[in-house]
C-alpha cells in the first residue's frame, strides 16, 4: 500500500546508468559487460527507468518484479514503444510468481534489494533464476549509512553498526519499513546463496551534484567522510 501511494515520487530516480548517491555510473564501470542478445531480470523495477536504459544495449528479453501494482502501471507507460519483449509481474521479490529458472544470463536490483524482508530467501529465489555463470548485480545504501546522522552541521554516532534492526518511517502518511544489514550479512548471504563476490565498489563520482543532497540523510557533510552507496557484483557458481 505505501509503495502505491508513494510510487509518483521515486518516478525515474536512481535508476540506470545511475547506481547510488554520488557513486560512479554504469557507463564508467561497465559491470552489465556486453550485453547484446542477453535475457536480463529487474527485482523492484519501479517506473521502469532501468529497463529502458538497457533496451538501448540491445537484450533480447527484460523481465521485472516489483511489489506496487502502481509501478508496474507507470513502468508498463515507460517501456510501452520498445520492440522487445518485456514481462512485468507483481510480487514481493521473497516469492517466485513464476519467473523462470536457470533463465536468466543477469539479473540486477537498483536501490531495491535491501527492501527485502527475507534477504537469504530473496538471494535464494534471484539464484535459481541465474543461469550458471550468470551475473547478479545491486546497490543499496552504504552500512554506515543508518550509524551516523548530521547535527548542526557535525555528524555524530546514532547508531550501532552490530545490530541489524528494522526501522520504519512515514513517507506521506504512509508507513515503510527496512532492516539495517552489515556487509557481512549481503556478502555470506550471497555465498549461502551459490555466488561468488567479484567486486564490492564504494568509489564515489568525483563530480557532486547538488539534487542528490535534498537531505540531512543523504549530506555532502557525511560524503567527506564516508560513502553513502555501493554496488556487489556477483556470479553465479
Amino acid at each position: 500500500d505505501s509503495w502505491n501511494a508513494n510510487s509518483k515520487f521515486y518516478f525515474g530516480t536512481t535508476s540506470l546508468p545511475q547506481y547510488g548517491c554520488n557513486l560512479k555510473n554504469e557507463n564508467q564501470l561497465n559491470l552489465f559487460e556486453d550485453t547484446k542478445d542477453k535475457k536480463i531480470l529487474e527485482i523492484g523495477f519501479g517506473s521502469g527507468h532501468s529497463m529502458r536504459y538497457l533496451a538501448d544495449r540491445g537484450v533480447s528479453e527484460l523481465w521485472g518484479i516489483d511489489i506496487s501494482e502502481t509501478q508496474r502501471e507507470v513502468a508498463q507507460e515507460v517501456l510501452k514503444d520498445l520492440e522487445i519483449p518485456i514481462t512485468l509481474i507483481t510480487s514481493p521479490m521473497e516469492k517466485n510468481p513464476g519467473i523462470p529458472e536457470a533463465y536468466f544470463d543477469i539479473v540486477y536490483s537498483i536501490y531495491a534489494l535491501g527492501w527485502t524482508m527475507d534477504l537469504e530467501k530473496t538471494l535464494k529465489n534471484i539464484s535459481n533464476y541465474i543461469k550458471k555463470d550468470g551475473i547478479f548485480i545491486f546497490s543499496w545504501d552504504h552500512p554506515l549509512m543508518h550509524c551516523v546522522d548530521e547535527v548542526d552541521n557535525n555528524l555524530y554516532f546514532t547508531g550501532i553498526y552490530h545490530e541489524e534492526d528494522m526501522f520504519s518511517w512515514e513517507k506521506n502518511n504512509n508507513k515503510l519499513s527496512v532492516i539495517n544489514r552489515k556487509f557481512s550479512t549481503y556478502i555470506n548471504s550471497l555465498y549461502k546463496a551459490g555466488f561468488v563476490v567479484e567486486n564490492l565498489i564504494e568509489e564515489t563520482n568525483n563530480e557532486i551534484k547538488e539534487t542528490e543532497f535534498a537531505s540531512k540523510y543523504y549530506s555532502e557533510k557525511k560524503l567527506k567522510y564516508f560513502p553513502l552507496s555501493f554496488i556487489i557484483k556477483a556470479r553465479k557458481m
